[in-house]
């Protein structure tokens, strides 16, 4: 049964979620400040994070910026105004998908199994990417550069592991969306580019992915 952390200061909120996430075979646990949930993390590895923008301590964005410095957990964040900037914010900082409060539990679920569905996806049958310096293991899926783990959030690996797969060739901003799944079309422009900026980042000193502009992006290794 997935385990699922929930970080709201909303106390209200979590005895509702716990039974109705149980209807789907999803395990709660919940928290209302900030360090227990890092804590909490740290020690019992939830297979999810549901992280609340306006909380006491420190900011939802920071509590996800503190999570990403050493894990790749997915996490979904939630915006008490669904505001673009927060959702666009929260994208940047790594948080792998978001919803607006206040939602409906079914979208809410609906959302988490999408979430594990494709950090758990299976790998094809080759069990390992090489393009120069840059290895990509589809078993564990992860990224290297010279064994050095990129740790990657789920839709970076899933972009990347895209862009991998067939290097060269130029993909659309829609042929991505369709592929990585998890952000919402009014946003999906700006939310590519994001997810392309971040992965950028993370391959430095590699510079593998090229803009192909008014089309979309493709991969180049050592010798495309």
């Amino acid at each position: 049964m997935p385990r699922i952390l929930l970080i709201d200061d909303d106390q209200a909120l979590a005895t509702p979620l716990k039974e109705y996430f149980s209807l789907y075979d999803l395990e709660l646990e919940a928290v209302t400040l900030p360090s227990e949930g890092l804590k909490r993390i740290e020690h019992s590895n939830p297979d999810l994070v549901i992280l609340d923008i306006m909380l006491p301590e420190m900011d939802g964005f920071e509590v996800c910026r503190t999570i990403r410095r050493q894990s790749s957990l997915p996490i979904l964040m939630l915006t008490a105004r669904g505001e673009v900037m927060d959702r666009v914010v929260g994208l940047e900082l790594g948080a792998d998908d978001y919803l607006a409060k206040p939602f409906e539990p079914r979208e809410l679920v609906a959302r988490i199994q999408n979430i594990l569905k494709r950090s758990r996806s299976q790998p094809n049958e080759e069990q390992e990417i090489v393009l120069g310096a840059l290895k990509l293991d589809l078993v564990r899926q992860d990224a290297f550069i010279e064994e050095r783990s990129l740790n990657l959030t789920t839709l970076e690996y899933r972009l990347l592991a895209l862009l991998a797969q067939h290097p060269g060739r130029v993909y659309s901003r829609d042929e991505i969306l369709t592929a990585v799944k998890g952000i919402e079309a009014d946003l999906y422009t700006r939310s590519v580019d994001i997810l392309v900026s971040r992965l950028r980042q993370k391959l430095k000193p590699l510079d593998y992915i090229k803009t192909v502009w008014g089309t979309g992006y493709r991969l180049v290794g050592p010798e495309t």
